[in-house]
């Protein structure tokens, strides 16, 4: 396969309501769509970085640049016939994680529709369909917050994930759990704490969480191993794992005994799998973590849950919880039991809505041959 042409875009859509974490609230998303042109087949990949360096170091407009100045000169006119060699033409750009897996993941889909599969064959996988989980933001309203997880059960999803922050933790954790005894619930800190908050953080084992997330730096491994040893719940890791090498460090430390993998942190499908292989084989549980996708980003998440390795409920939730319109047909639902089907069409499996780009689309910018 020869890559003829790259054309990106930026599209604004607008999530339906807003979304705080510890780091801040979103609600105008700038999503970078790229679509890989090649000789024998097209395919598209969505970055998922923020709008500003709050979860990592990317941006929107960071990514544009690397794109721009970099990433796509070097790929337009290579050849390839596995994925896994873009990977290897874009280590001369050191980080850029994100940036790199727009690409990447849109090679991975253009590779399986050249070979008539779908995504989730070619990578691997082996369900039928992903067991889906919500993440909820933070709210103001501790009643708010209960209604919203009584409208998520009542949909189906398996797994509830509760945002927190100081003065958003312990308290709101404890409340959620006397009206909700048995649930799967977990909650993501986002970097929030300090080890000087082991105290507080101590206060999370009495309520039987699957697993606490990212509560200490965002590049920090050490010193969750540290915080690990001291804590009952489970610690997941987030943001401070890149690749297999952060997955390895962190594993033999003790630093968790959950991994979030999500595709644009670790740099596309091949890091992925190899993540989810290797942590299989350590007994370490996997998911798929969110970043307020859209349709192309949420497909991409599905075809990798699909892996044998990802056995919690992950982020990847209906389309109608985000957007009022999708960029994708038909648009991403989940089944009355909290399970998403796993496409069978060749690549993600769904149709690109070429109009609704356009009309969301405020730049773009192509290079060719």
């Amino acid at each position: 396969m020869k890559i003829v042409k790259i054309h990106a875009r930026e599209l604004h859509m607008k999530l339906i309501a807003p979304f705080e974490t510890s780091f801040g609230v979103t609600q105008l998303r700038r999503i970078l769509l790229v679509e890989l042109i090649t000789d024998r087949a097209t395919g598209w990949g969505e970055l998922t970085a923020a709008e500003a360096p709050y979860y990592n170091s990317e941006t929107t407009d960071t990514a544009w640049l690397v794109l721009r100045n970099y990433l796509a000169p070097a790929l337009v006119g290579m050849e390839f016939e596995d994925p896994d060699e873009l990977s290897e033409k874009m280590r001369f750009v050191r980080g850029h994680e994100m940036a790199k897996a727009t690409l990447e993941t849109a090679a991975w889909d253009a590779a399986a529709k050249a070979k008539n599969v779908s995504l989730s064959t070619l990578l691997g996988g082996q369900r039928r369909e992903i067991i889906s989980g919500v993440s909820l933001s933070i709210y103001a309203d501790t009643e708010k917050l209960l209604q919203k997880i009584a409208q998520e059960l009542a949909a189906g999803y398996q797994r509830i994930k509760l945002k927190i922050k100081p003065g958003k933790d312990v308290e709101v954790v404890k409340t959620v759990r006397a009206h909700y005894p048995d649930i799967h619930l977990t909650v993501d800190a986002n970097s929030a704490y300090t080890l000087a908050d082991l105290p507080l953080l101590k206060k999370l084992d009495e309520f039987n969480l699957d697993y606490i997330e990212q509560p200490l730096q965002w590049n920090e491994i050490y010193q969750h191993a540290q915080l690990q040893k001291a804590l009952e719940t489970d610690l997941c890791l987030d943001e401070c794992v890149h690749n297999l090498r952060d997955v390895e460090a962190a594993i033999h430390l003790g630093a968790c005994r959950v991994i979030n993998i999500k595709l644009g942190r670790v740099s596309g499908h091949s890091e992925s799998r190899r993540i989810q292989a290797y942590c299989q084989s350590e007994g370490i549980a996997v998911w798929s973590g969110g970043m307020l996708e859209a349709g192309i980003g949420r497909a991409h998440n599905i075809a990798m849950s699909s892996q044998a390795g990802f056995v919690y409920p992950g982020d990847v939730s209906a389309s109608a919880r985000y957007w009022t319109r999708d960029i994708v047909h038909p648009e991403i639902t989940a089944t009355a039991s909290g399970t998403i089907s796993v496409p069978t069409a060749p690549g993600i499996g769904y149709e690109i809505d070429r109009a609704t780009i356009d009309e969301f689309t405020v730049a773009e910018q192509v290079w060719e041959l």
